[in-house]
């Protein structure tokens, strides 16, 4: 499993994910390689991209080195690492040598292109805010035109075909709303989709498995959704 991290294209890294990665890797027995894509605003949009798409051709490359199978593969991330995961999700069906068989998009950034109402009602108090996405969405993009393409904004491209998919949002997440939508788009298009979202739970949440026991539910699920996807 390939994953990117969040920290909407401008911060984080490989160590702020570490614990998170590790855990996956363990519940679901899996190798897990974790992206370090270049950051905004030194490198604006589509630089994460192309550096997730990059990372992404080089495990399909190295599969055997990394005794993985390169025809068994999984994208994962959180917030801004959900949305590079959808989208190279997406990019993999043009891409025969990418063989993409499951995405785990955990509260994804999906929609840069309108304001649904999870915005407003949770716009402050909640660990992310809304003035954070829109400093973060300021900073990763060149012009607003950015905000419309697919490679921005997934929920703008057609997703059939698409990976079968695990989508994890939270009720107090200001992102609740664009993920509950992708989610819904995938199985429109046909995708098979296994959504849940923790009612409760704040952006972020998913790493707070130390703290938190729904964290640790949360793992489980992608961890069993993994290990049924790699087994099929």
């Amino acid at each position: 499993m390939t994953f990117f991290h969040g920290g909407g294209w401008v911060v984080g890294d490989l160590e702020s994910h570490d614990h998170c990665c590790r855990v996956i890797a363990s519940k679901a027995e899996c190798v897990v390689v974790a992206v370090d894509y270049r950051l905004a605003p030194e490198a604006k949009f589509p630089a994460a991209i192309d550096d997730a798409w990059a990372a992404t051709e080089w495990v399909t490359a190295n599969a055997e080195e990394l005794g993985v199978d390169a025809s068994r593969l999984a994208v994962a991330g959180d917030s801004a690492g959900g949305n590079l995961a959808a989208v190279v999700a997406n990019m993999s069906r043009d891409h025969e040598h990418v063989e993409i068989i499951q995405q785990v998009l955990i509260y994804p950034v999906t929609d840069g292109t309108c304001d649904r109402p999870s915005m407003t009602e949770n716009a402050e108090g909640y660990f992310l805010t809304r003035s954070a996405m829109d400093w973060f969405h300021d900073h990763y993009t060149v012009t607003v035109a950015d905000l419309e393409d697919p490679r921005y904004s997934p929920i703008l491209s057609d997703l059939a075909g698409a990976p079968s998919a695990v989508v994890l949002t939270a009720g107090f997440d200001p992102l609740r709303d664009q993920g509950n939508a992708y989610a819904a788009k995938l199985v429109e298009a046909g995708v098979d989709v296994d959504h849940v979202e923790y009612e409760g739970m704040i952006h972020g949440f998913f790493s707070m498995d130390e703290a938190i026991d729904v964290a640790a539910d949360a793992q489980d699920q992608v961890a069993a959704a993994l290990k049924a996807a790699f087994a099929s």
